[in-house]
């Protein structure tokens, strides 16, 4: 999730302080530099609806954090909706319905996944610095965590759940754009008592995603259009940290980030409405592009595969509203690719 423009007057009333800065074809695409974002082959996402309007209060719509349950439904984000509208949306993807399973007066969230401890819907209030949970059909919402972290509250962006069901949160620490990169990963114990700040100094971290072992974390830095990797040791604590992949996207910059069962990675571009793939050794596979005549849409937040299955469900969203694209995805669904 990423800074988009909001009526400022609007953004005071609705969200206070916040600072938002988280089926196709495979053709031929003649490329030029392997770490440019016209490389590879393109595949062809295609509409499969449209979910949201711009909403006229905030003077616009973002979706965010998709992510399947236990039942094979998938649930959206809106992470600018103003109080009364849908601020988590069920979808049905076979009837092409949708309806709204929460809304509250304050939370602007910026991500959606469930525990596999406990199985409750975990969301990231970037606005407040707070992590709220839901129950799986949307209701019991609970206060998770709030406050500071060695000194310092969080702008929460996105989640990655380890095998145990803690979070490792991605905390971008505001725009860190001209000034000290200031984004840190946290980890929260899953019972939310216990937290640990596993890596800090870095350019307004956003995307964050196990890789398919568990042994270390993939994350996106949107200030340096980076992706970064964190080693991790069998408690959780970081080991080693490098860059992995530098994003040349021009105006747009990295957000959110899933990672398929062959291992690839899925950088969704804010700014463009396109993902970036690339496989573990950083070789640029594939860019998931929007048709050329598509209207209105200007960002790819994120993505989500179906669970053992190819099928991948894109939100992307601008002027014309918040849609969803599907496409092939390269490898089936792991829960690395259901949110974040």
């Amino acid at each position: 999730m990423r800074r988009i423009p909001i009526r400022p007057l609007a953004l005071l009333a609705v969200f206070g302080a916040l600072a938002l800065t988280g089926c196709g074809r495979a053709t031929g695409d003649p490329g030029d530099t392997a770490g440019s974002v016209g490389a590879g082959r393109t595949i062809r996402a295609q509409q499969l609806m449209q979910l949201t309007k711009t909403h006229a209060e905030t003077g616009t719509t973002l979706l965010e954090g998709p992510t399947f349950d236990a039942d094979g439904t998938l649930l959206v984000v809106d992470v600018t909706a103003p109080a009364g509208a849908p601020k988590v949306i069920r979808v049905d993807v076979g009837r092409k319905t949708s309806r709204s399973v929460h809304t509250d007066d304050r939370g602007a969230y910026t991500s959606a996944q469930f525990s596999p401890y406990d199985g409750r819907l975990y969301l990231t209030d970037y606005a407040h610095g707070e992590i709220v949970s839901l129950a799986a059909d949307g209701g019991d919402p609970r206060a998770f965590f709030s406050g500071e972290i060695d000194g310092a509250r969080m702008n929460p962006d996105d989640i990655a759940f380890d095998k145990e069901g803690n979070l490792y949160v991605s905390d971008s620490g505001g725009d860190s754009s001209g000034g000290a990169a200031k984004g840190r990963v946290i980890r929260i114990d899953r019972d939310g008592k216990k937290t640990s700040v596993v890596a800090d100094g870095l350019a307004d971290t956003n995307g964050i995603s196990f890789d398919v072992d568990y042994r270390g974390l993939w994350i996106s830095e949107l200030t340096e259009n980076r992706i970064s990797y964190l080693r991790l040791d069998a408690t959780g604590k970081v080991t080693a940290r490098h860059t992995a992949i530098r994003v040349d996207g021009g105006v747009a910059q990295t957000d959110s980030i899933a990672v398929d069962a062959d291992g690839n990675l899925y950088q969704a571009l804010y700014g463009r409405p396109a993902m970036v793939v690339y496989d573990k050794y950083g070789e640029r596979l594939a860019t998931v592009e929007v048709p050329r005549d598509a209207k209105g849409v200007d960002s790819a937040t994120n993505v989500a595969i179906t669970p053992g299955g190819t099928k991948a469900y894109m939100t992307v969203s601008g002027p014309a509203g918040g849609y969803l694209y599907t496409f092939d995805a390269l490898a089936a669904g792991v829960r690395q690719s259901n949110g974040g």
